[in-house]
C-alpha cells in the first residue's frame, strides 16, 4: 500500500516507540510539505528517510507547523467574511424586495379603489410578514457561527465604493482617510431608492475627489428626468446603469438623453460603451427642441435662480440682446464644455425628489385649506348681511309708521317737548 496523503499515515503518530520511518518512493514524498508535516506530527522520530533529525529540522518544523495553522485559521476567517457578506447582501435584496412590492400594492390601492379592504389587508398581512419570518429562518439557520446580519452594507473594492442599502449612505458623513479617499473611482449604489441618493451625490465630489465612474443598480431609475439630478456632480466620466431595477434603460433613447444633459461632463462611456462624436450629435438634434422650450417657458427670475453667481451676467447680457450675433449660440456650448459647465437653457431641465413634491403638495395643500375657509368665511359674512337686509325690508314698513307715530306723539305738547330737548342737551353736558 502507498502512502498518497498525510491522512495515510497519520495513524503512526499514536505510536511512542516509532524512531524511524522510510517512506521514500510514495508520492506523498514528492509534496512540499512532506517531511515539515512528518517531524511535526512525529515528534519521537529520530530518523526520516535514513536521515537524521535535527534539533534545527524540528524547530523548522514547528515554525512551518505554525504558519500553516494561522494561514488555515486566516483562510477560515476570510471564508466566514465572504459568507457574511453574502448572506448580508442577500438579506439587503430581500428586504428591498419586500419594499417595491409594498410600494407596488399601495399604488394599486390608489388606483383601484373599488377593492374590498379587508381582502387587500388580508393578503398583505399574509405575504409580507411572513416572508420576513420565512428569511428570518433561512438566515439564522445559514448563519451559525456568525454575527447578526446587518441591513445595509459598505465595502472598498480595489478603486470601487459598494453602497448597499440606504443605511450605506451615512457612510458618507465618516472622517475618511485621506489615502482611502484618494483611491475611490467608481460609487456603486445598490438597493437604495434614487431619490435618497440625489440628497448625498454633492457629498461625492467633497469626500471622493478622484471619483469619475457612477454605478446604479436596483435605484428604481424609472424616468428620464431623474438624470437631471447628475448634473450637480462636479464631472463623471463613466455612468453604468444595471437594468435590473431600473426599468429607465428600456427606454430606446435614454443614452441619448444622458449625453444630452450631462453635455457638459465630456461622458467617455455608458454601460461600458464608449461614446462617439456622432452620439453627441444625435443627443443634440433629438433634445436640443426640448431645453429651448424649458428655458422659454420659464420666467426670468426662476430661471436666474437656477444658475450661479457667474452665469447671470451671461444671462443678462444674452437678455439684452448683445449676444444675439451669428454663431452665439455655438460658442457658448463650445465654451461651457471646455469651462465645465452647463449650459443656460439646460441648467432649467432639473428634477426633484418625491420628498420635495410631497412637501410642495403639503403647502399647496395648507394654502388651499387656508383659502377655502377664508372665502367661507367671507360668503358666511355676505350671506347673514343679506338675510339681515331682507329682514329689514320686510319690517321697515311697520317700523316706518311706529316712528312717525312716536315723533308725533312726543311733540304733541310743544311746552312738554321743548322741556325734554332741553333736559336732554343738560344731561349731555354733565
Amino acid at each position: 500500500m502507498q502512502a498518497v496523503c498525510f491522512e495515510d499515515i497519520l495513524c503512526l503518530a499514536d505510536s511512542s516507540s516509532l524512531s524511524d520511518i522510510t517512506l521514500d518512493g510514495n508520492p506523498i514524498a514528492q509534496e512540499t510539505w512532506y517531511k515539515h508535516t512528518v517531524v511535526h506530527h512525529m515528534m519521537q522520530l529520530r530518523q526520516l528517510d535514513m536521515k537524521r533529525i535535527t534539533e534545527e529540522e524540528r524547530r523548522m518544523a514547528s515554525v512551518a507547523a505554525r504558519k500553516e495553522e494561522e494561514r488555515k485559521r486566516e483562510s477560515h476567517k476570510q471564508t466566514l467574511l465572504k459568507e457574511k457578506k453574502r448572506l448580508t447582501i442577500c438579506n439587503i435584496a430581500r428586504q428591498w424586495e419586500i419594499q417595491q412590492n409594498r410600494t407596488a400594492l399601495v399604488a394599486s390601492l390608489n388606483q383601484d379603489k373599488d377593492n374590498e379592504p379587508s381582502q387587500i389587508n388580508g393578503s398583505a398581512a399574509y405575504v409580507f410578514p411572513e416572508e420576513s419570518r420565512s428569511l428570518d429562518t433561512i438566515l439564522s439557520s445559514a448563519v451559525q457561527g456568525l454575527s447578526v446580519l446587518e441591513s445595509h452594507l459598505v465595502e472598498v473594492e480595489g478603486d470601487t465604493l459598494c453602497l448597499y442599502g440606504a443605511g450605506a449612505l451615512e457612510c458618507l458623513d465618516r472622517n475618511w482617510s485621506v489615502q482611502t479617499a484618494g483611491i475611490i473611482v467608481t460609487v456603486s449604489f445598490m438597493f437604495i431608492e434614487f431619490d435618497e441618493i440625489v440628497q448625498v451625490l454633492t457629498k461625492l465630489k467633497i469626500k471622493f475627489p478622484n471619483f469619475v465612474h457612477l454605478k446604479f443598480k436596483e435605484t428604481n431609475l424609472v424616468m428620464l428626468q431623474q438624470f437631471n439630478a447628475l448634473a450637480q456632480m462636479h464631472r463623471i466620466e463613466q455612468l453604468t446603469v444595471d437594468p435590473q431595477g431600473n426599468p429607465v434603460v428600456n427606454f430606446t433613447l435614454w443614452k441619448y438623453y444622458v449625453l444630452f444633459r450631462l453635455n457638459h461632463f465630456n461622458l467617455q462611456r455608458i454601460n461600458g460603451v464608449k461614446v462617439t462624436e456622432n452620439d453627441i450629435v444625435m443627443a443634440e438634434r433629438l433634445f436640443g427642441i426640448l431645453a429651448y422650450v424649458a428655458g422659454s417657458e420659464l420666467p426670468q427670475y426662476r430661471t436666474l435662480s437656477l444658475l450661479g453667481e457667474s452665469r447671470r451676467k451671461q444671462f443678462h447680457y444674452l437678455l439684452e440682446g448683445k449676444g444675439k450675433k451669428s454663431g452665439t449660440g455655438s460658442e457658448e456650448s463650445s465654451d461651457n464644455r471646455r469651462n465645465g459647465g452647463e449650459s443656460t437653457t439646460r441648467a432649467t431641465l432639473n428634477y426633484t425628489t418625491k420628498d420635495f413634491h410631497m412637501e410642495k403638495l403639503e403647502e399647496i395643500k395648507e394654502r388651499k385649506t387656508f383659502c377655502q375657509t377664508y372665502v367661507e368665511n367671507l360668503v358666511k359674512e355676505a350671506a347673514d348681511i343679506n338675510m339681515k337686509n331682507e329682514s329689514l325690508q320686510k319690517l321697515w314698513p311697520q317700523m316706518f309708521i311706529e316712528l312717525v307715530r312716536d315723533a308725533v306723539i312726543e311733540i304733541r305738547n310743544k311746552n312738554s317737548y321743548m322741556k325734554l330737548c332741553l333736559q336732554r342737551i343738560t344731561d349731555q353736558k354733565q
